[in-house]
């Protein structure tokens, strides 16, 4: 039992449990309106492929989590010296194991959705992102910025690769052609201004736990945000992303108000505006890690909460 514990701590099981959520949310409620009441609409891609999609999204997500704690046994010893799992109780030959089967097989799944759908492309992205994730765990998370925007990056692509799967293989017989199109474009500015939020917190986020991470960063040569920049430098930079963040939100709710959808700016303003703001000016007055660990979680209740906003467009679709 405790093997198993350990385990699932390993592959960091929150997380995953985040992507399932996210990319069932993306199906239920940006892709399923399309069949609503539409007998002439077709979808290549089906429920059978997507679970298929899901399953490598977590795989990979959880192969990456493995090879990262791998190559950071030396540093967990500073800044998480409670929570290591490689070396403590799962060996280090087991881990690499797990890593690659988890790879490979995320990898085959992507070209056997490839192989059954309009899709081309799952394949090779499959196995890009695993190859990213091991080079974010060696080199990358080292280097100024680049991590950053790598794992903000994946974090999208969760939301991006839905997209891109089903939006390749919809299709509608006997529809005007005016209002299919709208309705494309619509699911296109959705999804990616949830593309663009899900890049945009995870930014925020990284940078606020290499503050955190500090100390441990510093002593084995990253050249994360904080170490190059300076506590100071690095609050301003989240600052900036954190008011682009806010007044985006804003401008969306200001959007979809005219629409009459009160519940859905009530709901951005309580859980998403208002714990931007307090995360905002909280950063300022962090100064030790517990702060900032503090602030790293409010992050991830912010972007649960603004994944979970997609049931709005269930609700009023």
């Amino acid at each position: 039992m405790k093997l198993i514990t350990a385990f699932f701590r390993l592959v960091r099981w929150p997380n995953l449990v985040m992507i399932f959520v996210t990319q069932g949310l993306f199906y239920s409620a940006l892709v399923h309106p399309f069949y609503t009441g539409n007998e002439d609409f077709h979808n290549s891609f089906n429920s059978t492929h997507f679970l298929l999609l899901v399953i490598s999204s977590l795989l990979i997500a959880a192969a990456g989590n493995i090879i990262n704690d791998y190559f950071d046994r030396n540093i967990d010893e500073i800044n998480k010296p409670g929570k290591k799992i490689i070396d403590k109780l799962i060996k280090r030959r087991w881990a690499i194991v797990i890593h690659i089967l988890f790879s490979v097989s995320a990898i085959l799944i992507g070209f056997y959705i490839d192989s059954q759908t309009p899709v081309f492309w799952l394949g090779i992205s499959n196995t890009v992102c695993v190859l990213l994730l091991f080079g974010y765990s060696i080199s990358l998370k080292k280097k100024l910025l680049a991590g950053n925007i790598l794992i903000s990056l994946l974090t999208a692509w969760v939301i991006l690769v839905c997209f891109f799967c089903f939006y390749r293989s919809f299709s509608c017989t006997h529809c005007d052609p005016f209002e299919w199109q709208a309705s494309l474009r619509r699911f296109i500015r959705i999804s990616f201004l949830y593309a663009g939020f899900a890049f945009i917190i995870s930014l925020i986020r990284e940078v606020i736990k290499d503050m955190e991470d500090m100390e441990g960063d510093a002593r084995y040569g990253c050249k994360t945000i904080p170490i190059a920049w300076g506590i100071p430098a690095s609050k301003v930079f989240v600052a900036v992303w954190l008011a682009v963040l806010i007044g985006m939100i804003g401008i969306v709710q200001f959007y979809v108000l005219q629409f009459g959808w009160i519940w859905s700016t009530l709901y951005s303003v309580l859980l998403l505006i208002i714990p931007l703001i307090w995360v905002l000016r909280k950063l300022f007055k962090a100064q030790v890690p517990e702060d900032y660990h503090q602030l790293s979680t409010a992050i991830k209740f912010i972007m649960i909460s603004g994944l979970l906003s997609m049931l709005f467009f269930k609700i009023y679709s």
